[in-house]
């Protein structure tokens, strides 16, 4: 009896164990039925892309904001795939700069192998700025800002409290004082051609030195320059690299070998102090305030424009705000959400900014850049008769005395590291030779001054002509036979006209040929010509510097010569390879 009742009693068991896991089936049959219906409708492989490319310091909060996007719009039948991918913004503005045949100063050419997005968001609506100013073309006249972070100035908190952190409000006219009068202060700056809290810094600390100057265009141009030089001897490719130069200790000996002070993001700060250092930044709300990191999104492609507003809207939302925060970046609107740890001494609302026009922009780089490349330069000045005409748009001045004081004022910019000579060339000017070496090619340091007196005494020589064939070669083989590794070895030639020998000389065909056939690809020799006036040889010129390597500058205006220095320099390291 107690056997069967056991037998049966395990029977009704089976029965009703057997009923709950077919209900179980059913249910989780249901459950991946309607998780199959709502995560993957008929989408029929053919879901709808958005390619994102964004700095390293937003992708987290872009990805996650994506993913959730993506998976509600898929729910609600839309198949759309979201991709977000890391880009340095410089790498991006190249690669669309280059699309155009465009060059950006002290970015360079295109690494081909950057992707172009369909969206892109760049750290700062400075780059939109450039890349409208080399071409229309290259990206869209509409943006939207979905960040913000400003650009402080970051210092170790023992040396911010000697300036009074974080209760004081420093001003960069302050900064600028204690560089010039401190020289335990130092200086440091991401580059700025490639960085954009770098380029924020330089704008705004440059500004506030040409206006320490008081009004006096000389003092303020002397100002400006020692401030200039002062960043580039503290410089760094990366960021990474500047943060590893603050001092890694409190000790008066630590914290005088380390880096002072550096323009870098708010979030940049927030996050090396999340990492516990063994001396934390402070983040100093400096006035005038630097342009911000905004995060400008733009569409690039113009077919995934539906896609892309409709994302970017997403972006407007609490979510979105708050992802910001946990990653130490601020909304659009310059409010930080939950999770953002705000640094001492931050105003309870941001200071608006004014982007400052593309040529300020342009202007202060190209100067940058001729500061900070070293350089081996040989400088070639044309002294023939048409250099005695005078310029209407400069007061009368000819045309000698504005190429040679756009001369002195680039050379006012070069650091005691570069080398440079003078040479002056015409027709028979050293016995049967065209040219005449004035100084020969040697460090600043110890011949400035030899180069300037050379200079000033330049005068043009009355019925000279134009050897300017014979000149480039001689020049060229000068430089090469005294090549330097590791700088810009280059010869730079200013002329107002076309070549004109009466002794004969080479001819065009000829210079080429010669060129080439001295040309040495590991000594490579950058030539860079700059005509001056409307009577220049242009397509001459190109031909030239095409075959050999370099670039050609054309002022039509000679008042205008000293710009088209200033840029030539700039491009030294840039300019084109031969063809």
């Amino acid at each position: 009896m107690k056997g069967r009742h056991r037998t049966a009693g395990s029977s009704g068991g089976a029965l009703k164990m057997g009923a709950a896991a077919v209900a179980v089936l059913v249910v989780l049959a249901g459950s991946w039925y309607a998780f199959r219906k709502y995560s993957q409708p008929s989408c029929g492989g053919s879901a709808a892309t958005l390619s994102i490319g964004a700095p390293a310091d937003i992708v987290p909060a872009l990805k996650a904001q994506g993913d959730e996007w993506s998976a509600q719009a898929t729910k609600n039948g839309n198949c759309v795939s979201i991709e977000v991918f890391e880009e340095d913004p410089a790498d991006v503005a190249a690669a669309l700069a280059g699309k155009y045949e465009k060059t950006l100063a002290g970015v360079g050419q295109a690494n081909g192998k950057t992707r172009i997005p369909d969206l892109w968001v760049a750290d700062s609506s400075l780059w939109l700025q450039r890349l409208r100013a080399a071409s229309s073309q290259t990206v869209p006249s509409t943006s939207k800002s979905i960040a913000k972070s400003p650009v402080v100035l970051a210092m170790p908190e023992p040396i911010a409290t000697t300036f009074g952190w974080p209760e004081k409000k420093i001003t960069y006219t302050d900064l600028i004082g204690k560089v010039a009068t401190d020289q335990k202060v130092k200086v440091g700056i991401v580059e700025p051609s490639r960085d954009a809290t770098g380029l924020g810094g330089l704008l705004t600390l440059a500004a506030a030195a040409q206006a320490a100057g008081g009004g006096n265009a000389t003092q303020a141009t002397q100002v400006a320059t020692a401030a200039l030089r002062a960043l580039a001897a503290g410089r760094s490719a990366l960021r990474a690299d500047l943060l590893q130069k603050f001092p890694r200790g409190s000790d008066p000996s630590a914290l005088g070998s380390g880096l002072s002070v550096a323009p870098l993001s708010e979030q940049a700060i927030i996050q090396y102090n999340g990492q516990q250092p063994p001396v934390r930044l402070a983040a100093l709300y400096a006035e005038p305030a630097a342009p911000p990191l905004d995060y400008p999104a733009v569409v690039l492609t113009s077919g995934k424009a539906s896609i892309a507003d409709q994302l970017l809207k997403s972006l407007d939302s609490a979510d979105f705000h708050d992802r910001l925060g946990a990653i130490g970046l601020r909304g659009a609107d310059g409010t930080p959400g939950k999770g953002f740890q705000t640094p001492s001494g931050a105003p309870g609302a941001l200071t608006a900014t004014q982007l400052p026009d593309a040529t300020a922009i342009e202007g202060l780089i190209t100067k940058w850049q001729a500061i900070t490349l070293p350089a081996r330069m040989l400088a070639v000045l044309d002294v023939s008769g048409s250099m005695l005409e005078p310029v209407p748009t400069a007061g009368g001045a000819t045309r000698m005395q504005v190429t040679l004081e756009a001369a002195r004022k680039g050379m006012s910019l070069f650091d005691d590291s570069w080398a440079l000579g003078v040479w002056e060339f015409s027709t028979l000017m050293d016995g049967t030779k065209d040219y005449k070496q004035l100084v020969p090619i040697g460090p600043l340091v110890s011949q400035r001054a030899q180069c300037l007196q050379a200079l000033s005494q330049i005068q043009p020589k009355k019925n000279g002509d134009t050897a300017l064939y014979d000149t480039i070669l001689a020049a060229y083989k000068a430089v090469q036979q005294g090549y330097e590794s590791g700088r810009v070895n280059s010869i730079i030639v200013m002329t107002d006209g076309e070549n004109d020998d009466p002794a004969g000389g080479l001819t065009l065909d000829q210079l080429i040929a010669e060129l080439k056939k001295a040309a040495d690809p590991a000594k490579p020799i950058q030539v860079i010509l700059i005509g001056i006036g409307d009577k220049v040889g242009e397509a001459q010129m190109r031909q030239i510097t095409d075959a050999v390597g370099g670039g050609t500058f054309v002022a039509p205006d000679p008042a205008k010569i000293g710009d088209i220095f200033l840029q030539a320099i700039a491009l030294r390291g840039q300019v084109a390879q031969p063809k």
